[in-house]
C-alpha cells in the first residue's frame, strides 16, 4: 500500500513538474521534462513543419491540438502572432519556430552568396547576415534557411548562385560567417536567428547540372570536398541542417543514414535538428527509394531526419509505424529532443511573442551602407584595356544601354523573397543622380528584356553610342534565370544581346560592359569588342551606387572569382583544384587551331577545339593599381607533426590608386596514397594598401592544413615533398613558388 501511494505522489508530482519552463533549468532537463508529459500526436506534431497557404481557424485549431512544431512563410508579424499564441495556448504551450528563406538579406537585399563569396571578405559576409537577421527577427521570423553549403562545380546549375562557389575552404570560412552573423554569440540573443546549413550533403554535384539530379561521388571526395564546409559551421555551432533532394550513390540524402547518423550525428556529435527541404521525403518514391508514404516516412525518420517540410508522412504514419515495431519510441524521443532543444536555445519558451520595435531597423542608413560595401567588393573586374577603367574626367558624355541598367527587380536577383524592387537605387538612376549636372547622360535599353529576340532598339542605341564619348552597356540575366530548377545547358548572354554589343562595336567608341548574373557566363567573343568588363553579380538593393563608383573611380574594385569561368559549356565541369592526369596538356598546346598541322598534336588530355585553360581562373580579379608579390619566404622548409610552417610575402601597390587586394595561399601534395589536387587553397587574406604602400602578409601552415582522408578513410597527413604558393590567383602565373618537406 505504502508503494502504491509513493507511485501516486510521484506520477502526481511529475504531472505537475514545470522543469521544461524554468529558464534556469539546464537544458537537457527541460527536454527530458517536456518529453516525459508529451503525448505521442504532440511529439509528431514537433516534426511538422508547414507551409502557411492561408491563415484561418484551421490552421489555428491544428496549432491549439499541438500537431504542428514550426511553419514556413507564415506570413507578415500579425499572423506570426497568432500562431504563436495558438501554440501557447496549447496543451504544454510549446512554442513554434517561424523559418523563412533569408538568403541574400531580408528587406535590405544583399548582392547573391555568390557574388559575396567574391567579396573574399569573411567578416563583410557576417555583417551582411547579421543585418538579415536583425531585420527578419524584427518581423517575427527565428530561423533562416541559410547558408547553402554546396561545392558548386557545374555553372549550368542555377542554384549555383546561392553558393559560395567551388572551393570547400572559402565555403567553409565564409560559412562560419555567415552563421555567426544569423546566430550572433548566443542564440537567444535579441537579434539571432537560426541558420541551416543546406543542402545535406552533394547537391552541387548533380549530373549535367540539372537540379535535383543524381550525384555520384566517392567517399574520398565527398569528405576531402563536398562535406567540408558543412563540418566547419557544425563545429562552429550551427543550429540545423536540411537535407538535400538528390541521391547520392544511390541513397537519397533524406534517408541516407550514412551521411544523417554516421558523420553528421556519431563523428560530428552534431546535436542540433535536421529538416528536410520541401517536400523532399515524398521525393523518395519518385526516387525508387520508397514505394509509398509510409515506406518514405519509415527510411527517412531511421536515416535521421527529425523534421518534415511540408508533406505530412509523418504525421500520417509514424503513430503506425511505431506500433509495428519499425520505428522505436526511444527514437523518436531523440528527433523530438533535438527540435526542443533548438526551440529551448533560441529561448522561445521565454520569448515566444516577436516584439514589435519602437523604431524599425528595416533598409536603415546603415544596412544600405553595409549592402553597398557587399555589392561593391564583390564585382569583379575581368578586363580593362589600355586601362580605361575608371572613366576620365574628358569623358563629357556617356551611353547607358540596356534595360538591365534600369531594372531594379533584376538587380535583386533569384532567391529574393522579402525584397522590394521599388527600394532598389538600379546603376542608371545612380549615375544620373551622381554625375548627371556634370556628363551628358544618353540612354537607351537596346533590348526589351535580356531574353529578347527582338533588334527593334538596335538602331536607336547605335545613335546613342555614335553622339557620346563612352559606352557603359549592361547584359546578363534577368532575374529569373537563376536559381531554383533554373538550369540553363547554354551558358553564352540570352536573346540577343551579344549580337548588340557587336553591332555597337561598329561606332569604333569605348564600350564598357557590365555583366549581371547568377553564374559564370561564356562571352569570349565580346572581349576583343570592348574595352573593360566588370562582373557585377546580382548586387541587390544598392546596386546603382555600387557600380556608379567603381566605373567612375571613387573605389577600385577588388572582387575575385569564387568559381572558375570556362570558355564553353564543353569544358564543364573545370574547377582549379581538379586532379592532374597521367598526360597533362603543355603550356606549347594552346590556342592552336583544329585542322591544321599543329593540331591534333601528341596525346593529352585536352579538347582539340578549346584551350584547356579557362576563360577566368579561381580567384581572378584585376584592380586599378598594380599589386607586386616579392619576397616569399617559408620559416622552415622541413617539418614533423608538432611543427609550423610561418610564411611570408610581400605585396607592394605599385600603382597609383588606393585599393583592396586578396592575397592567397594554396599547397599541392606532390604524391599521395590517393592522388591530390594540383592546388589546394589553404589561406587567404584581405588587404588594403595606398599607392606605393607595402605590407608584409603573414600565414601560418600547421599539419593540420596538410591532412586529407585516405583510401582508408582516415584523415592523415602523410610525409613527402609540398609545394607552396602565394599569389593574386589561381593561375600558375599569379603566384610565387616554395618548397618544404613534411616527414
Amino acid at each position: 500500500m505504502k508503494k502504491i501511494l509513493l507511485l501516486i505522489i510521484f506520477s502526481f508530482t511529475m504531472s505537475f513538474s514545470q522543469t521544461y519552463r524554468d529558464p534556469n533549468a539546464n537544458i537537457e532537463d527541460r527536454i527530458h521534462d517536456l518529453l516525459s508529459k508529451m503525448t505521442l500526436e504532440e511529439k509528431i506534431g514537433q516534426m511538422q513543419q508547414k507551409n502557411l497557404d492561408e491563415m484561418n481557424e484551421n490552421v489555428l485549431a491544428e496549432v491549439k491540438a499541438g500537431k504542428v512544431g514550426s511553419f514556413l512563410n507564415a506570413g507578415n508579424i500579425q499572423n506570426i502572432i497568432s500562431l504563436q499564441k495558438a501554440a501557447l495556448n496549447s496543451r504544454l504551450g510549446i512554442p513554434l519556430i517561424i523559418g523563412r528563406d533569408v538568403i541574400h538579406g531580408y528587406k535590405t537585399v544583399l548582392p547573391i552568396p555568390l557574388a559575396q563569396a567574391a567579396t573574399w571578405n569573411p567578416e563583410l559576409v557576417r555583417k551582411g547576415a547579421e543585418i538579415a537577421a536583425i531585420e527578419a527577427k524584427e518581423e517575427g521570423i527565428n530561423w533562416t534557411f541559410s547558408p547553402m553549403l554546396d561545392i558548386s562545380r557545374d555553372p549550368r546549375w542555377g542554384r549555383i548562385a546561392e553558393s559560395l562557389g567551388e572551393d570547400p575552404y572559402l565555403s567553409s570560412v565564409l560559412g562560419v560567417a555567415m552563421i555567426e552573423g544569423f546566430q550572433g554569440k548566443s542564440l537567444n540573443s535579441k537579434n539571432s536567428i537560426a541558420a541551416c546549413g543546406k543542402h545535406y550533403v552533394g547537391y552541387g554535384a548533380t549530373e549535367g547540372g540539372r537540379d535535383y539530379n543524381t550525384t555520384l561521388i566517392p567517399e574520398s571526395e565527398l569528405r576531402n570536398i563536398y562535406l567540408k564546409p558543412f563540418q566547419a559551421v557544425s563545429e562552429n555551432g550551427i543550429a540545423t541542417f536540411m537535407s538535400a533532394f538528390n541521391d547520392l550513390n544511390g541513397v537519397p540524402t533524406s534517408a541516407n543514414s550514412f551521411t544523417l547518423k554516421t558523420i553528421l550525428r556519431d563523428e560530428w556529435k552534431f546535436d542540433g535538428f535536421v529538416v528536410s527541404d520541401w517536400g523532399a521525403i515524398s521525393e523518395l518514391i519518385p526516387h525508387g527509394f520508397a514505394k509509398d508514404g509510409k515506406e518514405a516516412a519509415y527510411k527517412a525518420i531511421n536515416a535521421g531526419v527529425n523534421m518534415e517540410m511540408v508533406s505530412q508522412h509523418y504525421a500520417y504514419n509514424l503513430r503506425n509505424l511505431i506500433n509495428e515495431g519499425k520505428v522505436d519510441i526511444n527514437w523518436i524521443d531523440k528527433m523530438v529532443g533535438d527540435i526542443l532543444r533548438i526551440k529551448f536555445k533560441l529561448g522561445l519558451f521565454e520569448n515566444p511573442l516577436p516584439q514589435i520595435p519602437e523604431e524599425s531597423t528595416i533598409l536603415s542608413d546603415f544596412h544600405k551602407q553595409i549592402a553597398k560595401e557587399s555589392a561593391i567588393e564583390s564585382m569583379v573586374l575581368l578586363q580593362n584595356t589600355d586601362n580605361f577603367l575608371p572613366l576620365k574626367s574628358d569623358i563629357k558624355s556617356v551611353a547607358i544601354i540596356g534595360s538591365l541598367a534600369d531594372s531594379q527587380i533584376d538587380q535583386m536577383g533569384c532567391w529574393n523573397v522579402e525584397g522590394k524592387a521599388k527600394d532598389v537605387i538600379t546603376p542608371l538612376s545612380a549615375i544620373k543622380s551622381e554625375f548627371g549636372d556634370n556628363i551628358q547622360i544618353n540612354y537607351c535599353k537596346g533590348y526589351e528584356n535580356p531574353r529578347s529576340s527582338s533588334k527593334d532598339y538596335f538602331e536607336k542605341a547605335k545613335q546613342i553610342v555614335e553622339k557620346s564619348d563612352a559606352a557603359i552597356v549592361f547584359v546578363g540575366e534577368d532575374y529569373l534565370l537563376t536559381g531554383e530548377s533554373h538550369s540553363r545547358a547554354f551558358i553564352n548572354l540570352p536573346g540577343i544581346q551579344e549580337d548588340l554589343v557587336l553591332e555597337l562595336a561598329k561606332t569604333n567608341k569605348p564600350i564598357v560592359l557590365v555583366i549581371l548574373s547568377g553564374r559564370p557566363l561564356t562571352f569570349g567573343s565580346l572581349t576583343n569588342a570592348v574595352k573593360s568588363i566588370l562582373f557585377s553579380w546580382h548586387p541587390g538593393t544598392m546596386s546603382g551606387p555600387a557600380i556608379s563608383d567603381i566605373l567612375f573611380g571613387k573605389v577600385s574594385p577588388s572582387g575575385k572569382l569564387p568559381v572558375t569561368f570556362p570558355r564553353s559549356e564543353g569544358q564543364i565541369p573545370l574547377y582549379y583544384n581538379h586532379k592532374n592526369t597521367g598526360r597533362p596538356p603543355a603550356d606549347n598546346q594552346l590556342g592552336r587551331k583544329i585542322g591544321t598541322p599543329e593540331n591534333p598534336d601528341g596525346f593529352a588530355s585536352y579538347y582539340l577545339d578549346v584551350d584547356f585553360t579557362p576563360a577566368y581562373y579561381f580567384g581572378f580579379g584585376l584592380s586599378y593599381t598594380k599589386f607586386v608579390y616579392s619576397d616569399l619566404q617559408l620559416s622552415r622548409n622541413v617539418i614533423t607533426n608538432d611543427d609550423k610552417i610561418d610564411v611570408s610575402v610581400k605585396v607592394t601597390n605599385s600603382g597609383n590608386f588606393e585599393a583592396k587586394e586578396t592575397v592567397q595561399l594554396y599547397i599541392r601534395d606532390l604524391v599521395g596514397s590517393l592522388t591530390r589536387p594540383v592546388k589546394e587553397l589553404k589561406g587567404f587574406k584581405k588587404i588594403n594598401l595606398k599607392p606605393g604602400e607595402s605590407q608584409i602578409v603573414r600565414f601560418e601552415i600547421s599539419v593540420h592544413d596538410l591532412k586529407f582522408y585516405d583510401i582508408n578513410m582516415n584523415y592523415v597527413a602523410e610525409p613527402g615533398e609540398f609545394h607552396l604558393f602565394v599569389g593574386s590567383s589561381s593561375n600558375k602565373y599569379d603566384l610565387l613558388q616554395a618548397k618544404f618537406e613534411l616527414k
